[in-house]
C-alpha cells in the first residue's frame, strides 16, 4: 500500500522584483537629498498648509525693519537700521524659528525609528548629522541674509545722500554665516534629545530666554557697582550678543549690546567660545545619533 503524499502548503509568488543594473549615486548624492528634503521643510515646502505658517510668518516679521528702513531711507533720506544692528535686534524672531523648527528635522526620525533606515547604506550617522545641520544653517543664514540684501539693494535704489554703506552689508553678510553655523548646532543638538517636538521646543526657547537674561541681569549688576570690564565679559553669555563680538573684533563695527565688549583678546576669546560651542554641540549630536542607529 503506498503512502500519501502531502499536498504542499507554501506556494512562491513572482512579485516582479528585478535586480538593479542602473548607475549608483553614493553617499554624496545621498547626502545633497537629504539636505535639500530636509531645508525644504524647515520652511514647510512639500508639508501640508499649516507647516507654512510658522516659517513663513517669522520669515516675514524678519522682512519688516528692512521694508521700513527702505521706506524711511525714499521718505526722509536717511538711513535705517543698521546692517551689522539686524540680527541682534530681530534675535528674539530668530530664537523662535530655531525653536520651532529644529525639532522638525530630528525629532519624527527619533520617534518613529526611522534612522536605520537612513542609515542601511550608503550613508553614516555622520552624514545623517551633517545634512541635518546643513540644512538648519542654510536656513537661518537665508532669515538673515534676505533682509539684509533687500535692504542693501533699496538702499542703492532710493541712494541717500552719502556713499552706500557696502563694507557694512558685506560684514554682516559674513556673520550671518557664523549666526547660522552656531545657532543651528545649539538648536538642533537640544532637540535631538528627546522624540518629542513639544520638548524640543520648550527645551530651545528655555536655553535662549536664560542665556539673554541672566547676561543681561549680570551686565545690568555689574555696571551697577562700576564694575564695566566684568559686565563686558557678562555680555557674552548670551549667544547673539557673543556673535556681534566676533563681529566687531573681525570688522571694526559698532557693538550693538548698548555697551561694549571685552577690549584686547576678548574678540579672539570670543572667537574661540563660537567654536568651542560649535564643537561641543556636533560631538554631541554624532555621539547621540550613533548610539540612536545602533539601538
Amino acid at each position: 500500500m503506498s503512502e500519501t503524499v502531502p499536498a504542499p502548503t507554501g506556494v512562491i509568488h513572482d512579485i516582479g522584483y528585478r535586480h538593479y543594473d542602473g548607475r549608483r549615486l553614493g553617499r554624496g548624492h545621498a547626502f545633497t537629498a537629504l539636505t535639500v528634503h530636509s531645508l525644504r521643510g524647515v520652511y514647510g515646502l512639500g508639508r501640508p498648509a499649516r507647516a507654512k505658517i510658522m516659517p513663513f510668518l517669522l520669515a516675514g516679521t524678519m522682512m519688516l525693519p528692512a521694508v521700513v528702513s527702505i521706506a524711511i531711507m525714499a521718505l526722509i533720506k536717511r538711513p535705517g537700521i543698521p546692517y551689522p544692528a539686524y540680527a541682534v535686534t530681530m534675535q528674539a524672531v530668530l530664537a523662535v524659528f530655531l525653536a520651532a523648527q529644529s525639532p522638525y528635522l530630528v525629532a519624527p526620525d527619533l520617534r518613529f525609528r526611522v534612522l536605520p533606515l537612513y542609515l542601511s547604506r550608503p550613508s553614516t550617522s555622520a552624514d545623517y548629522v551633517a545634512a541635518k545641520l546643513s540644512a538648519m544653517a542654510i536656513a537661518v543664514f537665508l532669515l538673515i541674509a534676505v533682509p539684509l540684501t533687500t535692504l542693501y539693494v533699496g538702499e542703492l535704489v532710493v541712494d541717500p545722500p552719502g556713499p552706500p554703506h557696502t563694507g557694512d552689508y558685506l560684514a554682516a553678510l559674513a556673520t550671518s554665516v557664523i549666526y547660522a553655523v552656531l545657532l543651528a548646532s545649539v538648536g538642533v543638538a537640544l532637540a535631538s534629545f528627546t522624540p518629542r517636538r513639544g520638548l524640543g521646543v520648550a527645551s530651545v526657547i528655555a536655553v535662549y530666554l536664560l542665556s539673554s537674561a541672566v547676561s543681561a541681569v549680570m551686565a545690568g549688576v555689574l555696571m551697577s557697582v562700576s564694575r564695566d570690564s566684568a559686565a563686558a565679559w557678562a555680555w557674552l553669555i548670551n549667544p547673539f550678543f557673543l556673535v556681534d563680538a566676533v563681529q566687531v573684533w573681525l570688522f571694526g563695527t559698532t557693538p550693538n549690546n548698548g555697551g561694549d565688549y571685552p577690549p584686547g583678546i576678548g574678540g579672539p576669546i570670543a572667537a574661540l567660545a563660537v567654536v568651542a560651542v560649535v564643537a561641543v554641540c556636533v560631538s554631541a549630536l554624532v555621539l547621540r545619533y550613533r548610539k540612536a542607529a545602533a539601538s
